[in-house]
């Protein structure tokens, strides 16, 4: 070569290092945040930096807080009219709330007329209940208790779906019962990490999981293939048997896709050696025992949560049925016996 041409070549190699247009490595980060939603929320991405994948975490953390605080049935903040606030001001008058807040309950109400009411955003006077005895054994586990059956079919006379009156144009909620309360449990959490998710599509991430406990969303590929060549995300779903070796029970193979998994192993209580999980049915009033879980596989991470509820407290058949009518949904059944069942589609996803 000779020296005109090796100029050239070092001058061309110091313009791509200048001008930064050599390509640059990216790198996959991971953060954790443990206040939001009660639970942990974890956000697994590719960056080109540490620093880089930091500020686009904070401001992921940052967008699901101001879900945490507006879907909060337990907890008022300043300047911020929440579920709580609606609560609180059931049967005594209207109150606005920030659009986000509608969205939700509207999904919710679509999805207890879909389910038949197998999910109902106005049983919070009865979870409420649950909650209040969950949390007393949880403390006291000698003096354990079941609330009255008395007690919870008294609190069932207000849970009408129908006593929700929202306003869109004014942008308010009102609750017509006075001892009407919501619980958006079965939902918010999926919710919010598929809008955050958006959040997250709308700042230019191409290859991202959010996990905001146990709901996942992934966002496009990940970087860089397996061994097989395969780009899509690793998913495991959690073993609902705790005391097993074997702490995830299946894998899925997913891209742009939400995953979320109901289950009974994770919030309960003990009473007279029997568990009573947190997902009660709103026909029994008591906690639901169809299935040990219930897993949801769909593009949106709102109505994978909502369903996954919907679905565990109904028989086997009739969540086939319900999901068969819905385009792009499938899902995996652990029966009590541990035995697995799967919608048709759902064996697509599956990690031999």
């Amino acid at each position: 070569m000779n020296m005109k041409r090796l100029t050239a070549l070092f001058l061309c190699l110091a313009l791509l290092f200048t001008c930064g247009c050599m390509p640059r490595v990216q790198r996959r980060y991971r953060a954790q945040f443990l206040t939001l939603f009660d639970t942990v929320t974890t956000i697994t991405g590719y960056a080109e930096s540490e620093a880089q994948f930091t500020e686009l975490a904070e401001k992921l953390r940052a967008k699901l807080e101001e879900y945490h605080q507006l879907y909060d049935i337990y907890h008022d903040y300043e300047g911020v009219d929440n579920i709580k606030t609606i609560n609180d001001n059931a049967g005594v008058v209207p109150v606005q709330v920030d659009r986000r807040i509608i969205e939700l309950l509207k999904l919710m109400i679509e999805r207890n007329r879909q389910t038949g009411g197998a999910v109902n955003v106005a049983m919070g006077a009865v979870l409420s209940i649950w909650h209040d005895y969950r949390e007393a054994g949880l403390n006291d586990p000698e003096n354990a208790q079941l609330p009255p059956m008395e007690l919870l079919r008294e609190a069932a006379g207000h849970t009408d779906i129908a006593d929700i009156v929202i306003d869109e144009t004014a942008s308010t909620v009102y609750l017509k019962d006075p001892l009407m309360r919501l619980d958006v449990g079965s939902t918010a959490k999926g919710y919010a990490t598929e809008q955050v998710a958006l959040y997250a599509k709308g700042l230019g991430a191409t290859s991202l999981i959010i996990s905001v406990g146990g709901n996942v969303r992934t966002i496009g590929a990940k970087l860089g293939a397996d061994s097989k060549g395969d780009t899509r995300w690793n998913i495991g779903i959690q073993n609902p048997d705790k005391a097993s070796d074997q702490t995830e029970i299946l894998h899925v193979l997913v891209n742009d896709a939400a995953i979320v998994s109901s289950g009974i192993y994770e919030r309960y209580y003990v009473v007279d050696g029997v568990r009573y999980s947190h997902i009660i049915d709103p026909n029994t009033l008591m906690p639901s025992t169809n299935y040990l879980q219930v897993t949801i596989l769909c593009g949106d991470s709102g109505t994978a949560d909502s369903l996954s509820t919907a679905v565990f407290n109904l028989p086997l058949a009739e969540g086939k049925r319900l999901l068969a009518s819905m385009d792009g949904v499938e899902a995996a059944w652990v029966l009590p016996d541990g035995g697995i069942e799967y919608t048709s589609g759902f064996s697509a996803y599956l990690k031999d």
